[in-house]
């Protein structure tokens, strides 16, 4: 009997801790300071950064408070490449993601349905190796959803076809089934926080208004306003398939908020899409 691929941890004891412990104590507080009660609504898909932990949890942390306790089959997480330029959508399709907190298995099934959708998604798991985009997510989603296997997915160029046809795949292959979608993003980077939150708050608006159009255009006009706005995009357009009627931003911040310095910072989104 052959052995399942393991992925492991790229950034564990540099982006976020890598002992169970420390990485749990910051996790949890993270989640408790998301202090506004979440959403009445059922979410369907969820927006959230992927920033070192220390800069980004405090606003992931929304996010994932959002979804505690939530009863989903599967979670499918879509974020960009930040180490590999390819066309099209690379899927890790078996085996786990290991985590300080433990494994995480593949939805095999899922993958598959999904892969049969479009050849936009093809098996690719070399890319996944270094990337942090989606082990960003991982922490959290072991403590609120810890039993949820996943569906990992990134994203090369981010062409509207491309966003276009994963949203399409995934509204279909996951017709039917309790799937969350996580769309891994930052905002802009690097620019003053009075720049940064005017450029951010399009996109904030875009999402409020559940505008996905709208977004689309902003993105294509303006790609610096977010790394992950294929992802972004791909998850708003399929969790309108499955059901999502708005879109709720639970809480923006940026990155100077943590350390200090407002000259250059990066904007961080948690956002849900709600039925």
């Amino acid at each position: 009997m052959s052995l399942q691929p393991v992925r492991p941890p790229a950034v564990a004891g540099s982006w976020y801790p890598g002992e169970p412990a420390d990485l749990a104590a910051a996790v949890d507080r993270y989640l408790a300071e998301a202090t506004d009660t979440p959403p009445p609504e059922h979410v369907v898909g969820l927006v959230a950064p992927h920033a070192g932990l220390v800069y980004s949890g405090p606003v992931a942390g929304w996010a994932y408070r959002a979804v505690r306790g939530g009863v989903y089959d599967v979670a499918v997480l879509v974020g960009p490449s930040h180490r590999a330029a390819f066309s099209g959508v690379a899927l890790y399709p078996r085996g786990s993601f290991a985590t300080p907190f433990g494994p995480i298995a593949i939805a095999e099934d899922v993958a598959a349905a999904i892969l049969d959708q479009t050849p936009v998604v093809s098996e690719n798991p070399s890319v996944h190796g270094p990337e942090h985009s989606l082990e960003m997510q991982l922490p959290f989603l072991k403590r609120v959803l810890p039993g949820t296997p996943i569906v990992p997915m990134i994203m090369g160029y981010q062409s509207e076809a491309t966003i276009r046809s994963l949203g399409d795949a995934l509204a279909g292959a996951l017709a039917g089934r309790r799937a969350l979608l996580v769309a891994s993003s930052d905002l802009s980077h690097y620019f003053d926080a009075r720049v940064a939150s005017v450029m951010d708050g399009e996109v904030v608006d875009c999402v409020e208004r559940f505008d996905a159009g709208a977004l689309m255009a902003l993105l294509r006009d303006e790609p610096g306003h977010a790394c992950g706005g294929g992802p972004m995009l791909s998850v708003m357009l399929a969790s309108r398939g499955l059901g999502a009627r708005a879109g709720r931003v639970l809480r923006y911040g940026d990155s100077g908020d943590v350390s200090g310095d407002k000259t250059a910072v990066v904007g961080y989104m948690a956002a849900a899409f709600v039925s």
